[in-house]
C-alpha cells in the first residue's frame, strides 16, 4: 500500500539489482530557503545498512532490522546543520549485504531518503542523485558468519574520505536508477522506527596486552564454499549440505616442508599429487597437515563435503621454501576450481529431510585425484571458483596461523594511542616480521571500531576482536570472522569501519610499513539501547555485586535494535533467549519499547512458519517450539508488568494463531509430538529433533493456560476458553505417559520409534515443577531434587536453563540454595576476569573442545538472571498486580548483613530497598511513588523497625 506523503522514490545505481557485499555512496546538493531551514527533517531508509551524513557531519546509522514486507524507516532533526541560503549536501554510504541472513532477508539495494520542512520537500531520493560504488573497499571479503554480513577489506589509496563533504566533485558520479515508488519493490509498507536511536559513545581502551614480532602463513585464503557450490543458497540461510571437492597447483621452487593448515576443519580429506595426507595436528577445530615435496608442481585435492551454514572457509599454506598456487586449468579469477557439488540438501527442521548421497558413483570417482586428467570423467561437474566467493586478503586466517609469534617488553610511550590526548605512540617495526598489538577495551563492547593513524602509502592495518585470552591461550572466533583490513594511504587519516562487532580485546597487527608508522588513537564508538542505570544493587558481598554488575552490563551489551543474544558472534534476536532478557531488564533498566519492539516482530515470521520461528527477522525457517512459548509467555509478562491491555488484545490474534496450529501436532495419546529442533540447554539431555520432548510439553501446558489469561486481558475470553481444555487433557498426558515411577521423576522423552528414553535431567524436573505438572508425592520428590539432584541426573549445563531452576527455587523459597548455585557458577566467571556473563558453564565436554575453552560466547544475554533475581530476592522487591500498583517488599537477608538497590517502576519512578541487619533485628528503609500500595513483610524470626519513603508523582 503506498504511502502519499512520500516524495521519494527508491534508487540503487550499478548492474545488479542485489549486489553481493556491495558499500555505494549516494550524494545530492540541494538549496534551503533561509525560512524552511529550522525545522528540517531527514526521514531516511535502505537495503541493507546505511550511515547518513549531511553537509559532512555523520548524523546517524540505521535502518532498524525488520522483515522487509514492514521496513522501518528514520527521522532526524537536521535543521541545525543547514546552511539557509546556500548549497547543502546530503551523502549517504549504504551497505547492501546481497545474501539473506539471521538478521535481513535478501531484498535489492535500495536508497530512500527525503529532507521535509513545513509542507516543501527540500531534497528527495531519485533519478538526480549521484551514485558511486565506494572505491576501495573489497566486495569478496569474506563472510563474517552464517548469522551476519561480512567483515571488510578498505583501500583508502583508492579513495580520499572527503565525499561527504558540500565541497566534493560528483560530476563524473553515474546517475543514479530509480528502482521503485513507495509501497513497491521488496518494502511493501513503510513504518516509522518504534524505538529511541542507539548510542554513539566514543570509548577508548584501557591497556595494552602484549607486543609482539609476528609473521603470517606464506599464503592464506577465505572462501564462501556455501555460496560458491550452491549459488541459490544466497536466497536463505538455512543448512545446506553438499558434496564435492576443491583442487589447485601448488608450486614450489625448492624441495621442502609444506604445510597445509584448515583453521576450522569440517572434516575434510585432502591429497596431494593423489596421496591421501592423514596425519594432521592442532588443537581442535585446527588441523595441520604436513607434507615433504619436491620442487615444481603438485596438485592439491580437497574434499569439502560437508554441512554449511555459511560462513568463511580458511586454508592456508606455509614453508620456508618459495611457494605459490595457480588453477589447474591454468583459467579463472581464482586459483582454485570447484568440482562439484554432486549432491546437495537444504535443512528445515520442521520437515522431513534428505541426507546427501555420499555413494555417488561420480563423486566417488573424483576422490583421490592426481590431476586434471585423472577428473576428465567427471569434467562437466568442474567449475572455476568465481573471484565473488575468494580473496587471499585473509585476516582471521592469519591471526589464527602465526608460524613466528616474538613476545617484547612494551616501550612505555606505545600507551599514548590510549588516551583523548595530542600524544601519539611510535609504533616499533621489525625487520622480518609485523607488529602485533594486543589492546584490552576494559570490558567487552559492542558497537564500532576506529583509529587515527599516520603511515605511508600501503601499510596494512589489521583488525582481529577477540572477547577471552589468558596467557598463551587466545580463544579464536572460530565460525565467526570478527576482522578487517584498512590498507592506508600516504598520511595522517582516520577510519571508523561502519561494521558493527563485539569484543573485549583488539589485536591489531600493523603489516608491511615502509617508514615510519604513528598511532595516534584507538578508540570503540559503543553503540547500545539507550538505557539509564535506574536499576541498582549493593550488598555485603563483594562477588555478588561482581556478578550483579556483569549481568547489567551484559544486558546493555545485548540490546541493539531488538535484544540480541550476543554481540559477536550473532547479534541475532532469538525468540526464547529474549524472554528472560526482558525480566532482567525490568529489574536493571527498566526499558518497555525494547520489549514492544521484539515482540511485535515474531508473528512477522508466520508465513515462514505458523509456528514462528525461534530467531526473527531471519532467512533461516527454524522452530524451536519452546522458543515460541516464551514469545506468548512474555508477552503475557509484558501485559502483567505495564497494565497495558490495548497490547494484549493487539497481541491476541497472533497468540491464537500459533497455539491453534501447535495443537495439530497433538497425537492420539495427547501429547506434542513433532519434529523441529527441540532445545532447552546445552547438555545432553534427551531432546530428539522428532518425537514427543517432555520439556516441550510441560512449556506448552504453561503456555495454553496464560493464553487462557490474555484472552481475558485483551476482552476475548470466549476465544481463548478453548485452550483451557487443552491445557487439562496435556497435563492429564504428561503424567499418564511421562512419568517413571520407578525412578520417581519424569523421563526427557519418547522416540519417534516409540522408544521410551533412558535419560532423566534436572531440565525436565525443574520444567515440570514451574509448570505446575507435579502434585501431592511426585511434587515433593521433584522439590528434593532442586536441592539434592540425584547424580545419575544430567545436570543444568547453561545459565540460561539456571533462570529457570532460580525460578523453581524462588517459588519453594530455597533463596540461600540460589544463592549458593550463583556464586558457584557466576564466581567461576568473576575468577576468570569475565566482565559479562558466559553462554554455557563448562561443564560437559558438549561444552568445550579443550581445557582452555571455558564458553563459546562470553557475552550471552540469557545469562544475565542474577541481576533480575538479585532485586526480586535479596531487595525483596516483587509485583503482586497488574502495572506494579501493588508491590511487596520483603527481603531475604540469607547470610548477607546488609543490601540497598532500586528496581525501576514501568509508569516511571522506582522503588529502592535499603536494609542491614544485625542478630535478627533490621533495619529496612523503603521509598516508593505515593500511588503504590506497599506490602511490607520482614523476613520470619526478624524483629525491627520499617520507614518509608513517598515520592510525589508530576501530573500529567
Amino acid at each position: 500500500m503506498k504511502d502519499t506523503a512520500w516524495k521519494a522514490q527508491w534508487i540503487w545505481g550499478g548492474e545488479e539489482e542485489s549486489p553481493r557485499n556491495e558499500w555505494r555512496c549516494f550524494r545530492s546538493t540541494f538549496d534551503v530557503p533561509s525560512e524552511e531551514a529550522a525545522d528540517a527533517q531527514l526521514r531516511i531508509s535502505a537495503d541493507s545498512r546505511y550511515v547518513a551524513y549531511v553537509n559532512g557531519v555523520q548524523i546517524g546509522r540505521g535502518p532498524v532490522r525488520s522483515w522487509p514486507e514492514e521496513q522501518f524507516y528514520d527521522a532526524y532533526s537536521i535543521g541545525h546543520l543547514l546552511q539557509p541560503g546556500g548549497k547543502n549536501t546530503i551523502a549517504v554510504l549504504v551497505l547492501h549485504f546481497g545474501v539473506t541472513n539471521f538478521y535481513y532477508l535478501r531484498g535489492k539495494g535500495g536508497l530512500l531518503a527525503e529532507i521535509a520542512s513545513g509542507d516543501g520537500v527540500l531534497a528527495a531520493t531519485d533519478s538526480s542523485w549521484k551514485t558511486e560504488k565506494l572505491r576501495g573497499h573489497h566486495t569478496a571479503a569474506p563472510r563474517m558468519s552464517c548469522q551476519q554480513g561480512f567483515a571488510e577489506i578498505y583501500d583508502a589509496r583508492e579513495w580520499n574520505g572527503d565525499w561527504t563533504e558540500t565541497t566534493y566533485d560528483d560530476s563524473s558520479w553515474l546517475q543514479a536508477a530509480h528502482v521503485a515508488e513507495v509501497g513497491e519493490g521488496p518494502w511493501k509498507k513503510l513504518i516509522p522506527r518504534d524505538i529511541p536511536f542507539l548510542t554513539e559513545e566514543k570509548l577508548y581502551p584501557s591497556r595494552i596486552e602484549s607486543l609482539q614480532r609476528v609473521r603470517p602463513p606464506a599464503w592464506t585464503a577465505a572462501i564462501d564454499l556455501r555460496n560458491a557450490m550452491v549459488p541459490g543458497s544466497v536466497e536463505h540461510a538455512n543448512p545446506i549440505q553438499y558434496m564435492g571437492y576443491i583442487a589447485t597447483t601448488l608450486l614450489l621452487d625448492e624441495a621442502g616442508q609444506v604445510t597445509v593448515g584448515i583453521l576450522q576443519s569440517r572434516g575434510e580429506k585432502l591429497w596431494i599429487d593423489g596421496q591421501r595426507i592423514e596425519r594432521s595436528h592442532g588443537n581442535d577445530p585446527e588441523r595441520y597437515y604436513e607434507a615433504e615435496l619436491t620442487a615444481g608442481e603438485h596438485f592439491l585435492l580437497l574434499d569439502i563435503t560437508q554441512g554449511d551454514h555459511g560462513g568463511a572457509y580458511h586454508v592456508a599454506i606455509h614453508s620456508e621454501r618459495k611457494l605459490s598456487i595457480h588453477s589447474p586449468d591454468k583459467e579463472g579469477e581464482t586459483p582454485w576450481l570447484l568440482i562439484g557439488p554432486f549432491d546437495d540438501t537444504e535443512y528445515i527442521d520442521t520437515r522431513e529431510n534428505r541426507q546427501i548421497d555420499r555413494n555417488e558413483p561420480n563423486y566417488l570417482k573424483a576422490a583421490g585425484a592426481a590431476s586434471m586428467e585423472e577428473l576428465a570423467a567427471v569434467q562437466d561437474w568442474i567449475r572455476p571458483l568465481a573471484g565473488p566467493y575468494y580473496t587471499e586478503q585473509d585476516v582471521f586466517g592469519s591471526n589464527v596461523w602465526r608460524p613466528e609469534a616474538e613476545r617484547y617488553a612494551m616501550p612505555s610511550g606505545l600507551n599514548a594511542c590510549l588516551t583523548a590526548a595530542p600524544e601519539y605512540a611510535d609504533i616499533p617495526r621489525f625487520r622480518d616480521g609485523d607488529t602485533e598489538l594486543v589492546i584490552d577495551l576494559g570490558k567487552q563492547r559492542t558497537g564500532f571500531f576506529g583509529f587515527k593513524i599516520e603511515a605511508p602509502a600501503g601499510t596494512v592495518v589489521d583488525v582481529y576482536g577477540l572477547e577471552y585470552l589468558k596467557a598463551d591461550f587466545r580463544q579464536h572466533t572460530f565460525g565467526l570472522d570478527n576482522t578487517f583490513r584498512y590498507i592506508c594511504r600516504e598520511g595522517r587519516q582516520q577510519y571508523e569501519s561502519p561494521v558493527r562487532r563485539g569484543f573485549r580485546y583488539a589485536v591489531l597487527t600493523i603489516r608491511g610499513a615502509a617508514g615510519p608508522v604513528k598511532l595516534h588513537e584507538v578508540y570503540m564508538v559503543q553503540s547500545t539501547y539507550p538505557v539509564a542505570e535506574a536499576g541498582t544493587f549493593r550488598s555485603s558481598d563483594p562477588l555478588l555485586n561482581d556478578i550483579w554488575a556483569i549481568s547489567q552490563h551484559t544486558t546493555r551489551n545485548c540490546m541493539e535494535d531488538t535484544f540480541v543474544d550476543c554481540p559477536s558472534y550473532e547479534q541475532t534476536y532469538w525468540v526464547g533467549d529474549s524472554r528472560n532478557e526482558a525480566l532482567v531488564n525490568y529489574y536493571v533498566f527498566g526499558e518497555l519499547d525494547i520489549v514492544k519492539r521484539c515482540l511485535r516482530l515474531v508473528p512477522g515470521s508466520k508465513d515462514r512458519s505458523p509456528l514462528y520461528m525461534d530467531q526473527v527477522p531471519s532467512g533461516w525457517t527454524s522452530v524451536i517450539p519452546n522458543w515460541t512459548f516464551f514469545w506468548v509467555l512474555a508477552t503475557m509478562e509484558y501485559v502483567e508488568h505495564t497494565g497495558d491491555k490495548s497490547f494484549a488484545a493487539e497481541m491476541w490474534p497472533h497468540v491464537r494463531f500459533t497455539l491453534e496450529h501447535y495443537l495439530t501436532h497433538i497425537n492420539a495419546d495427547g501429547l506434542l509430538d513433532m519434529r523441529g529442533w527441540n532445545l532447552l540447554d546445552w547438555a545432553p539431555i534427551d531432546q530428539p529433533n522428532e518425537g514427543i520432548v517432555t520439556h516441550q510439553n510441560l512449556f506448552l501446558t504453561k503456555t495454553l493456560r496464560q493464553a487462557v489469561q490474555m484472552s481475558v486481558e485483551a476482552g476475548q475470553a470466549d476465544e481463548g476458553a478453548s485452550f483451557a481444555e487443552a491445557a487439562g487433557l496435556l497435563e492429564q498426558a504428561i503424567n499418564d505417559r511421562l512419568w517413571d515411577e520407578e525412578r520417581g521423576a519424569y523421563l526427557d522423552c519418547i522416540h519417534a520409534d516409540g522408544r521410551r528414553s533412558d535419560i532423566y535431567s534436572m531440565q525436565t524436573q525443574v520444567v515440570a515443577l514451574l509448570c505446575g505438572i507435579a502434585q501431592g508425592e511426585r511434587r515433593a520428590k521433584l522439590e528434593a531434587y532442586l536441592l539434592q539432584p540425584s547424580a545419575s541426573f544430567v545436570q543444568i549445563g547453561s545459565p540460561f536453563m539456571s533462570f529457570f531452576y532460580y525460578e523453581a527455587l524462588e517459588a519453594m523459597r530455597h533463596i540461600p540454595d540460589m544463592l549458593d548455585d550463583i556464586r558457584r557458577n557466576y564466581g567461576l566467571m568473576i575468577a576468570n576476569d569475565a566482565t559479562t556473563c558466559w553462554e554455557m558453564y563448562p561443564n560437559f565436554t558438549e561444552n568445550r573442545a579443550n581445557a582452555e575453552l571455558l564458553t563459546r560466547s562470553h557475552c550471552h544475554a540469557w545469562s544475565a538472571g542474577p541481576a533480575y533475581f538479585l532485586g526480586r530476592n535479596v531487595l525483596g522487591v516483587k509485583r503482586l498486580d497488574s502495572g506494579w500498583s501493588k508491590v511487596r517488599i520483603e527481603p531475604a537477608p540469607c547470610d548477607l548483613t546488609w543490601a540497598r538497590g532500586a528496581v525501576p517502576l514501568p509508569n516511571g519512578g522506582t522503588i529502592e530497598v535499603d536494609w542491614s541487619i544485625a542478630n535478627d533485628v533490621m533495619s529496612l528503609r523503603i521509598s516508593a511513588p505515593e500511588d503504590v500500595e506497599l506490602d511490607v513483610r520482614l523476613p520470619e524470626a526478624v524483629t525491627g523497625n520499617v520507614s518509608i519513603v513517598r515520592t510525589k508523582k508530576l501530573p500529567l
